[in-house]
């Protein structure tokens, strides 16, 4: 990924507000996206387009690597960031005002019941979103390299 690329926001009206906000002030405003629940933007290569795309997502700590959920509400599909850092999974991250590349990897079998917790403890409806689908959904770890 190099500095000079466009980066494509979230097409959704409030997440692409968020989005601009937090991009726009260095995290100051919408790293706190509601009280005790923090987020990072995450920036992915679309496997298709080749183009950067960057999303807003809630986020957890498991030591010195960051986790995130790939919800999508409990929709049937994969969202398209899950699906984009399989594909290439060196990814750019943004948590308040740093900013810093990581490797994104699915949580192993044996990682995964721990960090669900840790997520859920953040944003109890993780669980909710896992009762409307049949497919696992994923946690992903990203190590900063």
């Amino acid at each position: 990924m190099t500095a000079s690329e466009q980066v494509l926001d979230s097409p959704e009206g409030w997440v692409a507000d968020h989005i601009r906000r937090y991009v726009e002030t260095d995290g100051a405003e919408g790293h706190e996206w509601r009280p005790g629940v923090w987020t990072l933007l995450l920036t992915t290569r679309g496997r298709r387009s080749g183009k950067l795309r960057r999303t807003a997502l809630i986020y957890g700590r498991d030591g010195d690597a960051y986790l995130v959920v790939g919800s999508q509400g409990g929709a049937p599909e994969h969202p398209a960031w899950y699906l984009n850092l399989l594909a290439e999974p060196e990814v750019q991250v943004q948590v308040g005002a740093e900013k810093f590349t990581a490797r994104a990897r699915s949580a192993t079998g044996e990682e995964k019941p721990r960090m669900w917790r840790t997520m859920t403890e953040t944003w109890p409806a993780y669980d909710e979103y896992q009762t409307k689908t049949d497919r696992e959904i994923p946690v992903v770890v990203l190590e900063r390299i």
